[in-house]
């Protein structure tokens, strides 16, 4: 039986052995100690070719036809196995195979089948695109089943939410299950409330089109219990607490967690592993109607909690909060979730890797260094480290005594750095909300060092990237 497809499109792959072009895939040490056929080799160095990564050079024969081509991998190819997905992009239309390469059957074949995606359902097909034989020494199955499940993750994340709402992410899934013949089951609308998941309800509740939990199960029971939960937000506007404008334009993606569970379940489906598949998906469209959820809000959870709404735009956790407490209500061996969650990622990686503000602050005098910075996790307040001063707050003892940005430190609204506030209740506060009270225009002026240069990297971070929630 085929992989399932969302959308049906040719294979990258041919079968036609002994009749297709070769590609040389090579390092710079091939070209050197002379070990590729001789033809390629000649013209390699008449053309100055250095098999530097991603590099691709047509080899033509002795009338003058093309005859092959040499594809470079750098002087380490183990640095990126995948490499050969460039050649699914470079290639001129044809039948091809690798004919040498100091790489796995499988990584040549898996990466070519990765590059040669195209999402084109709503333009004109581009030309004839070009093909390569799966290597005899490669797993084919296993690679077209990956490529599957890869296929369907990104064509669901790529699909505008005019076609891609809750409904027709519905639709999808019960597809996928019933190829598989997985039991679905879908709790819609008013259903929520009655069975208990108030905060899928509450998210949802001001779309079009009602709010739901997908619930697919498939294997035996008795194999390791599996389950995998996705986020299914198909559009964020940021609900009442909106976005702006150039934030929301790629939120069809938030339903991205649930693109990728999907892709996993079909894998894992398709191969026939012995587990006992459950997948969770919680989907709504976080809108604005008068029925929308409002800040200041508070609302039970599945698993009693009080939750209280500091900000609309943080829905996923609220989506998530009551399907992963329906996970965990029956014993699992494994719990995966995936989410969208952008704001919490540059939480986790630092705020240097988006671009710099586009008119530099100022600079701190020449041999006075830049302090380092720390967010809290939480509520991603930021301070400067003196990197000497031993540990100081009694809510985390490894965090560093630490001076706040020239202000009062707030109260963080998570358990992981501040004492609870209340029993049993939560809040869902944004990251990058900013504490109470401002610096002193005096002290501004004062403070030409790179701490003021901190500052407004910061709040020109915060301005920009607003969290996804």
């Amino acid at each position: 039986m085929a992989p399932y497809q969302f959308i049906d499109r040719p294979s990258p792959f041919n079968t036609r052995n002994g009749k297709t072009l070769p590609i040389f895939a090579i390092t710079p040490a091939h070209i050197e100690t002379g070990t590729i056929d001789p033809i390629a080799l000649d013209w390699a160095k008449k053309a100055g070719f250095k098999a530097e990564a991603g590099g691709l050079l047509m080899v033509p024969t002795a009338d003058g036809h093309l005859g092959g081509a040499l594809f470079g991998l750098g002087k380490n190819p183990s640095d990126a196995p995948f490499l050969t997905g460039k050649l699914a992009r470079t290639l001129p239309a044809g039948d091809w195979h690798i004919e040498t390469a100091p790489l796995t059957a499988n990584r040549l074949a898996l990466g070519y089948g990765l590059g040669s995606y195209r999402f084109e359902r709503y333009k004109a097909s581009a030309a004839e695109a070009p093909t390569l034989l799966i290597p005899g020494d490669a797993d084919a199955t296993d690679i077209k089943r990956q490529l599957a499940g890869v296929f369907l993750a990104r064509d669901l994340v790529n699909m505008p939410t005019n076609d891609m709402g809750p409904d027709a992410l519905e639709d999808v899934f019960r597809a996928l299950g019933e190829h598989y013949k997985a039991k679905v089951s879908v709790i819609a609308g008013e259903d929520l409330l009655k069975q208990n998941f108030p905060l899928i309800h509450t998210v949802g509740r001001a779309a079009g089109q009602a709010p739901r939990l997908m619930e697919l199960t498939w294997g035996k029971k008795g194999h390791k219990r599996v389950t995998l939960v996705g986020k299914g937000v198909t559009f964020d506007t940021g609900g009442l607490d909106i976005k702006p404008a150039s934030s929301m334009l790629l939120m069809k993606k938030d339903m991205g967690g649930a693109a990728n569970v999907m892709g996993l379940a079909l894998m894992i489906m398709d191969a026939k592993l012995k587990v006992d598949l459950r997948v969770l998906v919680p989907v709504v469209e976080n809108s604005i109607s008068a029925d929308a959820f409002r800040p200041g809000d508070i609302y039970r959870s599945r698993k009693g909690l009080t939750v209280q709404i500091d900000n609309t735009d943080a829905e996923g956790r609220l989506i998530l909060a009551d399907a992963l407490a329906y996970a965990d209500e029956e014993e699992a061996d494994l719990i995966v979730d995936m989410a969208t969650l952008t704001g919490a990622a540059r939480v986790a990686l630092g705020a240097d890797l988006p671009p710099p503000p586009p008119t530099s602050p100022r600079r701190p005098s020449p041999g006075r260094a830049l302090p380092s910075t720390t967010r809290c996790g939480a509520c991603r307040s930021t301070w400067a480290t003196t990197g000497t001063s031993p540990p100081a707050s009694p809510t985390s003892p490894t965090r560093p005594r630490a001076a706040w940005r020239g202000r009062s430190p707030r109260r963080c609204s998570s358990s992981a750095s501040s004492p609870a506030t209340s029993a049993g209740r939560i809040s869902t506060s944004m990251p990058g909300r900013r504490p109470s009270g401002r610096i002193r225009p005096s002290a501004a002026r004062r403070r030409l060092s790179a701490r003021s240069t901190t500052i407004f990297a910061t709040r020109w971070h915060r301005r920009r990237f607003p969290s996804d929630g």
